[in-house]
């Protein structure tokens, strides 16, 4: 089966080398030239764990090809992916969808024979019908289907996720389309993956749903976690004895200074606009969006507490600047909201990252040094900020923390470390959700 993916972003690269390591013909094109000579060059654009392997091992092995030339891989696909970027369009919050619009248009004159167009990237309801109206314009002649397959990638995991997925969600509307799909994703018949087989409309919102559900989880137990500083519970304790009830499970029920990414964020505005355009109230996600702006600006105020009331002059090393672990993404992560805020009052900051650092470097304002080293990033600091939940970080001396540390101050946003353990080790530790007097 020949499979052609428009787009060599994050999703597209990730799909068209699980779709070759199903045994699949595949060939990614895009338009930016430097991106797919990097690619033939073995240089992968992006950091997710096992998929430079993953991408070598295809290419060799001549089922992966990238190119910038649309008429020979779209002329002799069976299905075309489109996993182009869908941003927060500014202004107004909805999707920017120009990319998807301008890919179909490209793919358009190349079409030869039946082919299915498929929708990868996340997009509101309505799309794919979009996508066929603009082809047929394009093409009159044309014989082909559109279908909508949304991913659910965590980045991170993404190769497990698309290799073991939960499910498979085919929007269509023609058995034919239906069937070649379901034969591309045969290789996970042996899992018993089940494959949802909806219409257009109910695949595409199938995705934002699912992604606000989750963003839900997060924004609610991080508001509970502003309830417990204040009563005296532990919100540990809290999403434990929630989690255990198997109509809630524990998945995202876990404190953090707010969600960010290249999904959630977006994929939030996005429902909100597509509601608001029909009209339809949609206030539970417009609460999660309202509840998740406000923790990034209520950890600036909690470091600033834990500094005494002002981070004017102090020095603080910040520990993870990505939105999770195990990414380079800085897309609305916290970090971008936090350390602005912390660096125009005044205070000094050094920073680490696993593999952010070149990313934050675009997106941060100058004044923020870079440490290559975890510890180098904590002499003579008065603070310790953990910002993102890196195994690096998980396991740290403590004493050798402390000692090269000129204060001891230890914020940890992630409630990475337990409070009494720290509070013995000598820091005055300040969390997320837990009402234990910091030690000084």
């Amino acid at each position: 089966m020949n499979v052609t993916i428009i787009g060599t972003g994050y999703v597209g690269l990730v799909s068209g080398a699980c779709f070759a390591e199903f045994g699949a013909n595949v060939t990614c094109v895009d338009v930016d030239d430097r991106k797919v000579d990097s690619l033939n060059q073995g240089k992968i654009p992006i950091y997710e764990p096992g998929l430079n392997v993953l991408v070598s091992q295809n290419v060799e092995a001549k089922r992966l090809h990238f190119s910038r030339d649309f008429s020979a891989p779209v002329g002799e696909a069976d299905l075309v992916f489109i996993a182009v970027g869908t941003p927060t369009r500014r202004g107004d919050g909805h999707a920017d969808l120009s990319y998807v619009y301008e890919a179909a248009r490209m793919i358009a004159p190349h079409l030869a024979g039946y082919t299915v167009i498929v929708d990868k990237s996340t997009v509101p309801v309505g799309t794919a019908r979009q996508v066929r109206r603009i082809i047929q314009a394009e093409n009159p002649s044309a014989d082909f289907d559109v279908a909508s397959n949304p991913e659910f990638l965590r980045e991170g995991a993404a190769i497990s996720d698309f290799m073991r997925p939960d499910r498979v969600v085919i929007g269509v509307e023609s058995a034919r389309a239906e069937a070649l799909i379901r034969e591309l994703y045969r290789p996970l018949n042996l899992i018993e993956t089940p494959i949802l087989a909806t219409n257009l409309e109910t695949a595409e919102l199938v995705k934002y749903a699912s992604n606000a559900f989750l963003a839900t989880k997060i924004s609610f137990i991080n508001e509970m976690s502003v309830l417990c500083e204040a009563v005296g519970a532990d919100v540990h304790a809290v999403a434990k004895g929630m989690g255990l009830d198997g109509r809630i499970g524990r998945k995202f029920l876990h404190v953090s200074p707010g969600y960010g990414g290249s999904c959630f964020p977006k994929d939030t505005l996005a429902l909100v606009r597509t509601a608001q355009e029909h009209e339809v109230s949609c206030r539970i996600v417009e609460a999660v969006v309202e509840v998740n702006a406000a923790q990034k600006t209520r950890m600036v105020r909690k470091i600033r507490q834990a500094l005494g009331g002002s981070e004017t002059e102090k020095r603080l090393g910040v520990l993870g600047l990505t939105f999770k672990p195990e990414t380079d993404d800085m897309r609305e992560a916290p970090a971008l909201v936090i350390l602005p805020a912390l660096l125009e009052k005044g205070a000094r900051i050094y920073a680490h990252d696993p593999q952010g650092m070149a990313e934050a470097k675009k997106l941060l304002p100058k004044g923020i040094h870079y440490c290559n080293d975890i510890y180098e990033t904590l002499v003579d600091a008065d603070a310790v900020v953990l910002l993102t939940e890196w195994n690096a970080y998980r396991g740290l001396d403590l004493r050798r923390v402390l000692k090269t540390m000129r204060g001891n101050v230890f914020v940890d946003l992630r409630n990475v470390y337990e409070p009494t353990h720290m509070r013995k080790a000598g820091f005055a530790y300040f969390s997320v959700g837990r009402h234990s007097p910091a030690a000084r």
